[in-house]
């Protein structure tokens, strides 16, 4: 016996009303304009990136031709970090929107240049932008809403209820092939858009068929709580009204309550320092070295670097071992701080995590960023890559400054390269 036999027959009466097909077009309209857009935006990333690419490497060039020294060069030369998008970030930007995702860095202390674009210290958005995650986690509940609210209201307020039960072979059956077409139809009309700028976006066959299976996942989750509830004895006597003002209560609840109140909650169980503070530190600590003694700097500095404890003889004139010494210094002052904030953050998104799972519209949209690559976890990866990019860079500059060494262009041929410490 076939689980829906009905299926032909709900399909072509449910389709010959009109507002039905107006509910599908609003759906594909928007999974077509979320999916455009995505794109338009990860490609418009990526053009910048490879902009900035080139526009680095003739800069650099330019700075390492006209100097002469090793100190001058890496105090002028501005070295470009990147997080290219992935190419499922069309679907769900995520933190993208609020983590940086390129930085130009030089030779100084690191962790003010981290931080100088995120003095606010910007906390988890568990909202997002409008996406196709956006979409899919916030809106499509209301469109199930929409469709299946009054599968047996309207039934019984047209007083047909009593003859289609009578006349079905099994009662729900017919319940459940109306919602599977509906829910059929309205996985069809977000999908399709999705799977044409995935194939576009050249998304792995894997990551395309995982996010299928969560916006499905997220369907069929608000179709059975729908149908649970349409068929409970709470619902007999109410009107479609009634029942879409609960359901929609609950929408209410579990995508804009939970999320907005464990946001609070999250900030209050998790101190941190901000971005803004971990910048103010450091650059005290690199202005105050000007007016200490050298062997302030160098004894903080030898702590971390004893190879380096028989160069660091000073001539009566400025030497740039001894200024990018107490730039790393600046940097170890604000190392504890600086550790705290991503600890911070990271404890941050383990809790968001766990109240996610109160709220399967903030769970979909952050499995569908992870999936995507561009979660908080993404974003504090990126900055692990500036951290140990900028300490190649450490490592190349400070024996040619400690020996004294004589200045060759070609020796900088040898600079390190970014994508070589990116693991994105």
């Amino acid at each position: 016996m076939k689980v829906f036999p009905n299926v032909s027959r709900e399909a072509r009466f449910l389709f010959r009303q009109k507002y039905v097909l107006g509910i599908l077009a609003i759906v594909a309209a928007l999974s077509v304009f979320a999916v455009w857009s995505g794109i338009s935006e990860t490609q418009s990333q990526l053009s910048t990136i490879e902009r900035l690419k080139e526009k680095d490497k003739i800069d650099r060039d330019s700075v390492i031709a006209h100097q002469s020294d090793y100190g001058m060069v890496a105090y002028y030369a501005f070295n470009l970090t990147y997080s290219e998008p992935s190419p499922l970030a069309f679907a769900a930007v995520g933190q993208r929107d609020v983590y940086p995702w390129k930085h130009r860095i030089r030779m100084l202390a690191l962790e003010g240049q981290i931080y100088e674009t995120d003095a606010d210290n910007p906390e988890l958005s568990f909202l997002g932008r409008f996406d196709f995650a956006f979409i899919v986690s916030i809106l499509l509940p209301l469109f199930v809403i929409l469709l299946l609210h009054d599968l047996r209201a309207s039934e019984r307020e047209a007083g047909r209820y009593d003859l289609l039960i009578t006349t079905a072979v099994k009662q729900k059956y017919l319940w459940l092939s109306r919602a599977f077409v509906l829910s059929a139809a309205l996985a069809l009309a977000m999908l399709v858009p999705f799977i044409i700028g995935a194939c576009i976006s050249g998304v792995p066959f894997v990551e395309t068929t995982l996010t299928v299976i969560v916006v499905v996942a997220h369907i069929l989750f608000w179709t059975l709580l729908i149908l649970w509830y349409t068929s409970s004895k709470l619902s007999t006597k109410q009107s479609a009204t009634k029942i879409a003002s609960v359901l929609l209560s609950v929408w209410i609840v579990v995508s804009v309550l939970i999320p907005v109140g464990s946001d609070v909650v999250i900030d209050n169980m998790v101190s941190s320092p901000s971005g803004g503070e971990i910048l103010l530190t450091q650059r005290e600590a690199v202005n105050d070295a000007w007016d200490l003694p050298d062997s302030v700097t160098w004894d903080a500095f030898l702590a971390t670097h004893p190879q380096w404890k028989d160069h660091i003889e000073m001539g009566p004139t400025f030497e740039w071992k001894w200024y990018y010494a107490f730039q790393q210094v600046g940097d170890q002052k604000v190392s504890a701080l600086s550790e705290a904030y991503r600890q911070a953050t990271m404890e941050k998104d383990v809790f968001a995590g766990r109240f996610s799972l109160l709220s399967p519209p903030m769970l979909i949209q952050r499995l569908m960023s992870s999936l995507a690559k561009t979660d908080t976890r993404a974003a504090m990866q990126y900055e692990q890559d500036i951290r140990a990019y900028h300490k190649a860079l450490r490592h190349f500059y400070y024996p040619l400054l400690f020996t004294r060494a004589e200045y060759s262009v070609e020796k900088m041929s040898e600079l390190p390269k970014f994508a070589d410490y990116s693991t994105q």
